[in-house]
């Protein structure tokens, strides 16, 4: 048979509220936060300051493997999954 529907990924959603409509919160930028909710938070203007990329809990986020290099269940892992 043929998929039912086929256009409906084409459909753009066209508001904030929409969106939320679906459940989907709004994506803040961690530059936009304080410095109480994101390590990248506060200062005057909208330079980032100094750090590395972090997750909003301290968590470095881009280029370096945060998991343990000893961790037992490595010998499980054969291959990394694609992003």
């Amino acid at each position: 048979g043929i998929v039912g529907n086929a256009e409906q990924e084409n459909i753009s959603l066209g508001k904030a509220g929409r969106s939320r409509w679906l459940g989907i919160r709004p994506h803040v930028r961690g530059v936009a936060m304080n410095p109480v909710d994101h390590p990248m938070g506060g200062g005057e203007g909208k330079t980032s300051g100094g750090g590395h990329p972090v997750s909003p809990w301290g968590q470095k986020a881009k280029g370096l493997k945060t998991r343990k290099h000893k961790k037992e269940s490595n010998k499980f892992i054969i291959k990394r999954r694609n992003k």
